[in-house]
């Protein structure tokens, strides 16, 4: 699965995402199977930003497959059991990874 798919899936999925209750939330996605495979989702000021970028500052990192992601974003795939079976690897905040896969559902 290409970059441009999946933003384009996160970018939809965002616009449907209930922020109201996020204060800032900034989470970068690296997509092990894609070159380049690095974008960032936002919250900031209850509005989601998603751009293919690397974002330094971030609460925390994903490194996972896009189909794995993908399946992720849409429900298929427990964050915690793709964790724990090592599908997806977390660098940061934790509780941040968790708010951030609730929201995408």
């Amino acid at each position: 699965m290409s970059l441009e798919t999946v933003l384009s899936k996160v970018r939809e999925k965002a616009e449907k995402a209930d922020v109201s209750k996020v204060g800032f939330l900034a989470v970068q996605v690296n997509l092990s199977d894609c070159d380049p495979g690095v974008f960032y989702v936002e919250v900031k000021d209850h509005k989601v930003n998603v751009e293919p970028y690397d974002y330094h500052d971030r609460n925390c990192a994903f490194t996972i497959n896009s189909d794995d992601f993908n399946k992720l974003i849409d429900g298929k795939l427990d964050p915690i059991v793709a964790f724990t079976t090592g599908k997806l690897k977390i660098d940061g905040d934790i509780e941040k990874a968790l708010e951030f896969s609730k929201l995408l559902k």
